[in-house]
């Protein structure tokens, strides 16, 4: 008789180049259950925590485990462009670096503190018609959706430097942020408020909710035969996944 798991949730920490769906892919294969999914995707490029539900009482709740706050590590690089607002699109430049310094980007970085109006990107997973964003951006089809209310509870430069080219600089940040924020979008607006053009190089979700990428599975083990039952062993039972959802 196949394994199939009690219903729960486990945490892993996805790896950068992996996608959201084949993290699930291989939760859904050690833990012997169909229906699987998780609570925030992230971006192929981006790395950190991934919430996954699995069963159908676990999956239940992703709406309820999308509604927490999100904390992200993010890098920005100043002075140059991306199609997709991040390192899988085409690269151009853009304006000078050389006069904006740790000053003049705090003085922006005030303006996007708090609630603000953010227009989604066109390669997201929001839908239009039934289909995401992304299906109809790779056809070269730009859709544009109203911009939408969210909220930027922190945000923090944690450093500050120039890039090996010499002619752009890179900003670490730290954000806390409500659900449907859009690092990518926020990355490109700053770097256009500060005249110079942006896009997001990197990305780790550190936190959502009430769970931290600490204490989630490192993502390269996912595909090893020989760490399957201690993967396993790692799930949240339904009754601690409520207790949490109280408690925080």
């Amino acid at each position: 008789m196949s394994f199939q798991a009690d219903p729960g949730v486990v945490l892993v920490d996805k790896l950068s180049g992996r996608t959201s769906f084949s993290v699930v892919r291989s939760v859904r294969k050690i833990f012997g259950v169909k229906k699987v999914g998780h609570a925030g995707t992230l971006d192929p490029f981006a790395s950190g925590l991934l919430v996954v539900c699995i069963g159908r009482p676990a999956t239940r709740l992703i709406e309820t485990l999308m509604e927490g706050k999100k904390t992200y590590k993010a890098t920005v690089v100043l002075g140059k462009i991306s199609t997709t607002q991040d390192p899988e699109g085409e690269i151009s430049e853009g304006g000078p670096v050389s006069d904006i310094g740790r000053d003049a980007i705090e003085v922006v970085l005030k303006g996007f503190r708090g609630t603000i109006m953010q227009t989604p990107p066109y390669f997201s997973a929001l839908k239009h018609k039934g289909k995401p964003l992304y299906h109809y951006a790779r056809k070269g089809i730009a859709i544009t959706k109203e911009p939408r209310e969210v909220t930027i509870y922190e945000l923090e430069m944690t450093g500050l430097g120039l890039a090996s080219d010499g002619g752009t600089s890179l900003v670490e940040l730290r954000i806390n942020c409500s659900k449907g924020t859009y690092i990518r979008s926020l990355a490109e607006d700053i770097g256009n408020a500060l005249g110079c053009g942006a896009y997001l190089s990197a990305l780790r979700r550190t936190r959502s909710g009430c769970f931290t990428v600490a204490e989630s599975i490192p993502g390269d083990i996912l595909d090893d035969p020989d760490r399957v039952q201690w993967v396993r062993q790692q799930r949240i039972d339904m009754e601690q996944l409520q207790n949490l959802l109280q408690s925080c």
